[in-house]
């Protein structure tokens, strides 16, 4: 009797691998093939490690930043027609980046303001938080951007400012701190 069970479940086994077996052949053709193609799912350990990007070399000492508004920390920088707001970033980043808001001081000379110019820094982005500036960079042309808009300026891109509104400020963040800018004579 025993004989008798071990045979029907061997029978079932083979009943179960039939019935599989014809299933996957009502599959329509598409579906069979993106199976075979498809990618094994990553585990979690390797979906860790590609969310991480490698880290090259020791990573620089980092502290919170924190940056409360006071129209008294508005200072001159790099261009006379603006004041800057250093909001403490590349300090707390030992100099990974810099952040910073800028106000435009108008009314606009474009005789003073319209430079063609670079800077030599790996990252640049720049939001407008109030007003307007028409600014000019190559590849792209001629761009007004408005209070909400934002735009990066690839390593070493060759732009400048044609004109802006009394009232705007911008918000910059730059990587490294430390760059240069050069004026390009044209």
């Amino acid at each position: 009797m025993a004989k008798q069970k071990r045979a029907s479940k061997t029978n079932a086994g083979k009943t179960a691998k039939k019935s599989v077996a014809k299933a996957a052949a009502r599959k329509p053709a598409a579906v069979k093939a993106a199976r075979k193609t498809a990618p094994a799912k990553p585990t979690k350990a390797a979906a860790s490690k590609a969310a991480t990007p490698p880290v090259s070399g020791k990573r620089r000492r980092q502290r919170p930043a924190v940056s409360h508004y006071r129209e008294e920390d508005f200072a001159g920088g790099l261009r006379a027609y603006a004041k800057y707001r250093d909001l403490g970033v590349a300090a707390a980043t030992d100099g990974l980046a810099q952040a910073h808001v800028i106000r435009l001081i108008g009314p606009c000379d474009p005789n003073e303001v319209s430079k063609l110019h670079y800077h030599d820094a790996e990252f640049q982005l720049v939001y407008v938080l109030n007003g307007w500036v028409k600014t000019y960079m190559d590849g792209v042309g001629e761009q007004t951007m408005r209070q909400g808009s934002c735009w990066t300026q690839p390593p070493r891109i060759k732009h400048l400012i044609r004109d802006y509104s009394d009232n705007c400020e911008l918000l910059e963040v730059i990587l490294p701190s430390q760059f240069r800018t050069v004026e390009v004579k044209g």
